[in-house]
């Protein structure tokens, strides 16, 4: 299948909001009580997203026009990367990791880092990332992941 990485618009915000609230209720649900997830979902409404897209580089990985991942970045910071449960395993987050390391060696970002959830640590390491310290917010563990970048002056 090819699927195609471009940037997100507002009229993705609610096919955006979809899969994240999808991948979290069935992925991240094994590592993270039900109070958490509802309560990080509501982050992610349509309307959450449509903010987010003004103030993050966001991208989404399409097929046949429907959007089955995505990813961003908020300067030096990796955020919001999902894939439609439907869709695991099929290399959509590595392509829309590869846009993001893209985007940021473009604009001079040498070190990024990820504030990774417990599900996706595994992930961030098959890439590259390396934990760096361990973050407890309101009962959410995260993995504070780094990379530096190939490539980037900054």
């Amino acid at each position: 299948m090819k699927y195609e990485i471009r940037r997100a618009i507002t009229e993705d915000a609610a096919q955006i909001s979809r899969i994240v609230i999808a991948a979290l209720r069935r992925s991240n649900s094994a590592d993270y009580p039900a109070e958490l997830i509802a309560q990080v979902e509501r982050n992610f409404t349509p309307e959450a997203v449509c903010e987010l897209l003004s103030r993050r580089a966001v991208f989404v990985a399409s097929l046949d026009g429907q959007v089955v991942g995505t990813a961003s970045l908020e300067g030096s910071v990796v955020r919001s990367v999902f894939v439609d449960p439907e869709c695991h395993g099929q290399g959509i987050g590595r392509l829309l990791m590869e846009a993001v390391h893209a985007f940021a060696i473009s604009a001079e970002v040498s070190l990024l880092k990820v504030p990774s959830s417990i599900t996706a640590q595994g992930f961030y390491e098959a890439l590259g990332y390396r934990a760096v310290r361990e973050v407890f917010h309101e009962g959410e563990r995260t993995i504070v992941m780094e990379m530096r970048l190939e490539g980037a002056q900054g």
